[in-house]
């Protein structure tokens, strides 16, 4: 419903494009958890393209608070709106150095901290889904034997630095972004995650203390990946509720901002990479 009535008022593509990529997250879970309940034994493939939508949804929040900063300015770029910025220290825990907001570095750094992880995320799960096919992934096992520690690494590495990257930029921007409700954003997209991660480790912690237990058709991981997908698809009702709230499309109905395009082209404009 709220993609659908985006794509109604879509009179500001630079944002709206973004908004929308934003918007199929709750879908794209719940559509892949589904399918990884649905063929459970195939869950690890399903479950490594979901947290690479997660990455593309990241990036999109970027480009989506610039282009928030961009309108401020009066030849609206992000550029002119970081120009009134002073030279401010690094957040923790990189305080002892500084940088300066009006370089042209800066944007291009922060861009990439975050749109790193966008191009990382996917070529982890697609190592991790050959990993998988050629049976040395071992989810289970933390091993240096074993491909999962590795990509685990990477993943928490690439993570570190996207999530620092936007979180430099919010903090340096936060006067602009008043009145667009960036935090209910951004923490309709991390609580997806933050949620999804820990039922996977309250699930994982009962297999081992022994409370799930294997059927005659059904192995324990199986269970326990068929419970944390199907208690995701339900979870994603509620988050895509709450993106109501977050993502207004009302805030586009107004026609000052320009003529409006159609619903399909919309659609295919938000999928334009």
């Amino acid at each position: 419903m709220l993609i659908y009535c985006s794509s109604r008022n879509y009179r500001v593509p630079a944002e709206q494009r973004q908004v929308i990529r934003i918007l199929y997250l709750p879908m794209v879970y719940a559509i892949i958890s589904f399918l990884s309940y649905r063929f459970f034994r195939d869950y690890t493939y399903y479950s490594l393209v979901e947290i690479a939508y997660e990455a593309l949804t990241i990036s999109a929040f970027l480009l989506l608070l610039i282009q928030f900063v961009a309108a401020t300015a009066h030849d609206r770029t992000a550029e002119s709106a970081l120009a009134r910025k002073e030279k401010k220290k690094l957040m923790f825990p990189f305080c002892c150095w500084r940088y300066r907001p009006t370089k042209m570095y800066f944007m291009y750094t922060t861009k990439w901290a975050v749109l790193q992880y966008a191009v990382v995320r996917p070529l982890v799960s697609i190592a991790g889904i050959i990993a998988q096919a050629e049976n040395v992934l071992c989810e289970s096992v933390w091993s240096v034997h074993y491909a999962y520690v590795y990509l685990t690494a990477i993943d928490f590495a690439s993570i570190s630095i996207a999530l620092y990257g936007l979180l430099l930029f919010y903090e340096l921007t936060k006067d602009e972004l008043k009145g667009r409700r960036p935090l209910a954003k951004f923490m309709c997209i991390k609580l997806i995650v933050f949620f999804t991660f820990y039922q996977t480790f309250v699930f994982e912690l009962l297999q081992k203390h022994g409370v799930i237990h294997a059927t005659e058709f059904w192995t324990e991981s199986n269970i326990v990946d068929g419970l944390n997908a199907l208690v995701t698809t339900i979870e994603m009702v509620f988050f895509a509720l709450g993106m109501l709230w977050a993502y207004r499309w009302s805030e586009y109905r107004s026609e000052n901002l320009g003529p409006r395009l159609g619903v399909g082209k919309a659609l295919l404009d938000s999928i334009n990479y």
